[in-house]
């Protein structure tokens, strides 16, 4: 049987995790992206899928520039700078590699 202390901490508990889990939603929305570019790729469409892809990497990057590091979350990894600068060298070295192989015959 369950007692209503029992009750009150668990509701506890599940706030918590739903808070936490809110928290994550820069990288939520960046792995929503990727998600969708990996489906567009396997779907045969290779170029708009790479796009989404590069753009999903430069959210990322524009995400950690812009919010500070209690709200970004998980997208936290080394220093602002450290961070950002990795990001938008690969979301750029995706765009142009994206356009750079040419479309096929």
């Amino acid at each position: 049987m369950s007692t209503p202390a029992k009750d009150a901490g668990d509701n506890v508990i599940s706030l918590r995790r739903r808070r936490n889990l809110l928290a994550q939603w820069p990288i939520t929305l960046v792995l929503i992206g990727v998600a969708i570019s990996m489906v567009m790729i396997a779907a045969d469409y290779f170029r708009r899928g790479s796009i989404v892809l590069s753009a999903s990497v430069l959210l990322a990057a524009f995400l950690r520039l812009l919010l500070p590091d209690s709200d970004a979350g998980m997208l936290v990894v080394r220093s602002r700078k450290v961070d950002v600068i990795t990001l938008g060298v690969l979301g750029v070295g995706l765009t142009i590699f994206t356009f750079w192989v040419p479309p096929p015959s």
